[in-house]
């Protein structure tokens, strides 16, 4: 017969669901992460960073 306190260090050790937990805290990771980036990538300083350093690799490649 199990004692009281094995009981309670069995129920403890127990880890059901701690997946699910894991996947959503990195859910909510991600999601902060994509609405930084969509942010940053849509600001016009960055936008123009970014066509410049494309239209010069171009540039160099067919012209």
């Amino acid at each position: 017969m199990e004692t009281k306190s094995a009981k309670i260090m069995t129920a403890l050790k127990d880890d059901t669901g701690l997946t699910t937990a894991e996947y959503a805290v990195g859910t909510v990771a991600v999601a902060g992460l994509g609405g930084v980036l969509l942010k940053l990538l849509t600001s016009d300083s960055v936008r123009d960073l970014l066509w410049s350093i494309i239209s010069n690799a171009f540039s160099r490649f067919f012209g």
